[in-house]
């Protein structure tokens, strides 16, 4: 049986599954994301219990170097999660697995998810957008992930921010009051003292939301998607994506007018579009592999 491996590496928990690639999952474990050390090890010993692997993909939290000509591909770059800046994720999970590996974004690697077996599938082009701990987006276009520079994120650009309505500053070290600053789970904890799943003021909800929206807003001006598919904790709140979608903007379109909701989506895959997806990507790379070797 020829057997995929896929991570979710997210910030908070990696979530590490298996399959043959064809969008089900045989195995899987979850665990959360501490030293890189010991976190890598952990995803290392699940795969070598439930190998041999052909090939495994991996969505992990970023910025990432994704550019295969870079001496540093493979690594997380700048990331405001203590201790894993410049980390090597692709060496150490090689030297572990001796694997053909595919490295990407965990948004974009929903995204492929999603394009296969989702809320994406038959689109041409559309993005997805995680809000939880910190606010990610990816892109798939004519079903690849996009990459450009460097690769999207969304959750740093800048949006309109009333600082008479609201005053806090931002958690964002690098940026202070970027989008993933001001309306990430880690901004609704620093911003109101508690985690978002124990906030239900009307007006804890009504300010995420207008947060949301102008940057969905800023995302379809610029990639102009298909569709946005919006997943992640705090994105699953009751009633967000509801909100959101009253302020999703000016551009007249029959997608954007009344409640928007076949545009602005959840997931159809949940939670399980990240690792889905980075067996996907796994599958890919398999393939690939198989191809320069003949």
């Amino acid at each position: 049986m020829t057997i995929f491996g896929g991570i979710e590496a997210g910030g908070t928990r990696w979530n590490c599954a298996v399959g043959d690639g064809g969008g089900t999952i045989a195995g899987s474990e979850s665990f959360a994301t501490t030293t890189p050390e010991e976190t890598i090890a952990r995803a290392v010993g699940f795969f070598e219990r439930n190998g041999p692997l052909t090939a495994l993909g991996v969505g992990c939290f970023g910025p990432l170097d994704l550019d295969r000509s870079s001496p540093r591909w493979g690594r997380i770059t700048t990331t405001p999660k203590p201790g894993w800046s410049g980390t090597d994720v692709v060496s150490i999970l090689r030297a572990g697995l001796d694997v053909p590996i595919a490295f990407e974004t965990d948004v974009n690697a929903a995204a492929v998810g999603e394009a296969q077996w989702g809320a994406g599938e038959g689109l041409e082009t559309f993005s997805y957008v995680t809000v939880g701990t910190g606010i990610g987006g990816g892109a798939v276009v004519n079903g690849r992930p996009l990459h450009g520079l460097v690769h999207p994120e969304l959750g740093h650009i800048r949006v309109p921010h009333d600082r008479d309505r609201d005053p806090f500053a931002g958690s964002c070290p690098f940026h202070g009051d970027c989008l993933e600053g001001l309306a990430s789970g880690e901004a609704l904890r620093q911003r109101w003292g508690a985690p978002g799943e124990e906030l239900d003021a009307p007006e804890v909800w009504e300010l995420e939301a207008e947060y949301l929206a102008l940057g969905l807003a800023n995302l379809v001006l610029t990639l102009s998607p298909e569709r946005i598919i919006v997943g992640g904790g705090v994105a699953g709140t009751p009633g967000l994506l509801e909100l959101v979608r009253s302020r999703a903007g000016y551009v007249d379109v029959p997608q954007l007018r009344g409640d928007a909701e076949d545009y602005v989506v959840p997931p159809a895959l949940g939670p399980r579009a990240g690792v889905t997806g980075a067996i996907e990507l796994a599958r890919r790379a398999g393939e690939e592999d198989a191809c320069a070797r003949m």
